[in-house]
């Protein structure tokens, strides 16, 4: 119970400095916007509705992954910047149940995203919303959330021995974009990708949310969502612990 407080506590804490954080209020509001209308360009041929529908899912998880890719990769160089990393790193509890919270309220505020991205398809392009398994659909989107919010987390202590960790997240979108699957099928890539998508969460996820829009039930890709996602965890907590053990070591929590 009192890891599950600190995380809800931590969950709400950096939903409500995300929320007031000018940079991620244009990116939430601009992002949908532009990956809606790229899709349905890319789409718009013929007169099959189901096409729309198929790119409109996808630029609306691309919009949870572009609000957690950047952000995440850059994390822990802001709190040091801040500096409240080593209060953080100081705190009774354990890091990575600090650190955990702020990468899931990333991916949190990409579902203004993917609602924005989807009424934007609809109201604009006539994009129409037909949700084959609501059930699946609404256990979906947040299986894919938490997942991706995971996958933030490894980046976020990843990337936190380099100065400009904020570019390499950002280096990360684009890629995670095609071999993921979100607009591009993965048949058109060569068969050595799919074995890569398949470690990534925004596959698993993308696949479930469309399962359940286009085809039906997709519980099975949910679980692979929540799968990863907890393997993803399981990853940070190893590398936090050893980024932990290397800032004792040299008595230092700054970039030398």
């Amino acid at each position: 119970m009192r890891v599950a407080r600190v995380l809800a506590y931590g969950w709400f804490f950096r939903m409500k400095m995300l929320m007031r954080s000018s940079f991620n209020s244009w990116l939430g509001v601009l992002y949908p916007l532009f990956f809606a209308t790229v899709a349905f360009f890319m789409f718009k041929a013929g007169a099959d509705s189901k096409p729309l529908l198929y790119s409109s899912l996808g630029a609306a998880v691309m919009g949870v992954w572009s609000n957690t890719a950047t952000p995440a990769g850059s994390a822990l160089a802001q709190e040091r910047w801040h500096g409240t990393l080593e209060l953080e790193v100081a705190a009774p509890v354990n890091f990575a149940l600090i650190l955990l919270p702020l990468t899931i309220a990333m991916s949190t505020i990409g579902i203004y995203s993917m609602a924005a991205t989807l009424l934007w398809g609809w109201a604009v392009f006539g994009i129409p919303l037909q949700i084959t398994d609501p059930v699946a659909f609404v256990l979906a989107v947040p299986a894919t959330v938490a997942s991706i919010g995971a996958l933030g987390f490894v980046l976020a202590v990843a990337f936190v021995r380099f100065r400009q960790a904020w570019a390499l997240g950002n280096m990360l979108e684009y890629p995670v974009w095609l071999i993921s699957g979100f607009l591009v099928p993965l048949s058109l890539f060569p068969g050595w990708v799919r074995p890569i998508s398949w470690l990534l969460a925004p596959t698993w996820g993308i696949r479930a949310i469309r399962g359940a829009a286009l085809a039906g039930p997709s519980y099975g890709d949910i679980g692979m969502a929540l799968g990863v996602g907890a393997a993803y965890v399981v990853l940070g907590l190893l590398l936090v612990q050893r980024a932990l053990h290397a800032a004792r070591a040299k008595g230092t929590l700054s970039l030398t």
